[in-house]
């Protein structure tokens, strides 16, 4: 068994190398978890209760195809779906499986959710208007309530397996849910199974959930295949810093989130703290193998919202405006959770799952928010240097370094200027280049390419000039050095 895994793993791999490697660079992911994002059809609305953060609230792959609209109009050109196979039937914990990822069926639509028929209209009219479809790929477990576990006993880690195990974050339960055994070939094989089914339906990528409790050679085996198909793949292993990222990219996925810059950018940006944090991180961004691969995120469905780390409500959405203009100044892959482009409040499991409002249900604040994101996500498209460019940092003088950091990003003879600024007022900076390690021609007075915002910067005589809005991140286009 080992010894056929093996030989096809290699083959896979090599015939994997000989194509290009799936990429997303470039593109900027928008998240949903449907049953929280829009009704379109109430006549699968069994058990739902809005009014109840544990149970079903009724929003569905039609509602979700009905709102691309809405999100092609942010700007997003992908789309990750939280699971959409059938769930247990039964409610566990008093929580229904309405997040989709208790599943008994891989292979087939949530009745919550619609149809194979309805998956097949939204990937046709994802892929119609040009944007990607991912869908997220439980591998490590089905749910407590699932007719597998009765159905194929064998399939499953045993108590004594977990308590003999050296390495029980593969072997042992996830929170209790029941332990797929991936070294068993019928369980390998089914797993296989789904990645090619939904390929075969539509689905651009992938985006694998808690890879941390899989068992690591399937996994290796897993991403060979997806790579040798050209499908892109993202894992989600929890408080990944950058090490964690380049291990894994190595092994062979193209992505995975960044939760240190998310930790960092949530304490800079929404506590106030130092932005030294978040320079910490980026500096490490040479050992990635793929730094242009990376997903960076400001939230997810699985950690409080971004606009909850501030106590006040009125601070919260200013501070997300700076956070996700600051994330679009960044090498990676931008992935924005439904809402936070409104700055939407939440704390920890579910109320960071509240149902999605749109337009017509904004106040001011979120339409300042929403605004500011489309605006950013525009500039960030326009510019090859901020969609796929080189990114430096530059050497800020200690005296600023709490409070402003500065990179470059480079590509397709564009240099663009990236200035974070995290003092409490405007303020005016004048930085000799030579100090901060950037050599660039006289620029006149030009504003930041994100054209709502009142941010300026200009070179003269060796120094750089920057006038700057507090709590907020600029973006300027530099002149090449002749």
């Amino acid at each position: 068994m080992r010894a056929t895994f093996s030989l096809t793993a290699l083959l896979l791999t090599s015939c994997a190398l000989a194509q290009a490697l799936p990429s997303m660079e470039g593109q900027v992911i928008y998240q949903v978890m449907p049953d929280r994002f829009f009704d379109g059809d109430a006549s699968n609305n069994s058990g739902v209760d809005r009014s109840n953060l544990r149970a079903w609230h009724g929003g569905d792959l039609a509602g979700l195809t009905q709102k691309l609209p809405y999100i092609q109009d942010l700007g997003a050109t992908a789309v990750w779906l939280t699971p959409i196979y059938r769930q247990q039937a039964k409610s566990s914990f008093d929580t229904s499986a309405y997040h989709g990822y208790w599943p008994e069926d891989f292979r087939n639509v949530d009745p919550h959710f619609g149809s194979l028929a309805t998956f097949d209209t939204f990937t046709k009219t994802a892929r119609n208007a040009g944007m990607k479809v991912i869908l997220d790929q439980v591998i490590n477990h089905v749910g407590y309530e699932a007719g597998t576990v009765t159905q194929h006993p064998a399939w499953f880690h045993t108590p004594a397996q977990c308590d003999a195990a050296a390495d029980k974050d593969t072997v042992c339960p996830l929170s209790g849910l029941p332990d797929l055994n991936q070294q068993l070939p019928e369980v390998r094989q089914m797993l296989l199974g789904n990645a090619d089914f939904w390929r075969a339906r539509g689905v651009d990528a992938f985006r694998y959930d808690a890879i941390k409790h899989v068992d690591q050679a399937f996994l290796k085996e897993l991403l060979a295949r997806d790579r040798a198909a050209g499908t892109w793949t993202l894992g989600e292993w929890y408080d990944a810093d950058t090490g964690t990222v380049a291990q894994w990219q190595k092994t062979g996925f193209d992505s995975l989130f960044l939760f240190s810059l998310q930790n960092a950018l949530k304490r800079s940006i929404m506590n106030g703290q130092s932005l030294r944090g978040v320079a910490e991180v980026l500096s490490r961004s040479s050992e990635l193998p793929r730094p242009g691969e990376v997903a960076l995120f400001l939230d997810n469905h699985d950690v409080p919202r971004f606009a909850q780390a501030t106590l006040f409500e009125d601070e919260a959405p200013p501070l997300t405006r700076y956070g996700l203009r600051a994330l679009m100044t960044l090498r990676g892959i931008p992935v924005i959770w439904q809402g936070t482009e409104i700055a939407m409040r939440g704390s920890t499991d579910p109320d960071n799952r509240r149902d999605m409002r749109f337009e017509n249900q904004w106040n001011a604040s979120e339409k300042m928010v929403f605004g500011a994101t489309q605006v950013a996500i525009a500039a960030r498209k326009a510019s090859p240097a901020l969609s796929q460019g080189e990114q430096k940092l530059l050497a800020v003088p200690a005296v600023y370094a709490d409070d402003l950091l500065l990179m470059t990003r480079a590509a397709a003879g564009q240099t663009v200027l990236a200035a974070w600024h995290n003092g409490k007022a405007r303020r005016t900076f004048s930085l000799p280049l030579k100090k901060l390690g950037l050599s660039a021609a006289d620029l006149a007075v030009t504003r930041s390419l994100f054209s709502d915002q009142d941010a300026k910067v200009s070179i003269s005589r060796g120094y750089l000039h920057l006038s700057l809005p507090p709590k907020d991140a600029a973006a300027f286009p530099l002149h090449q050095e002749k």
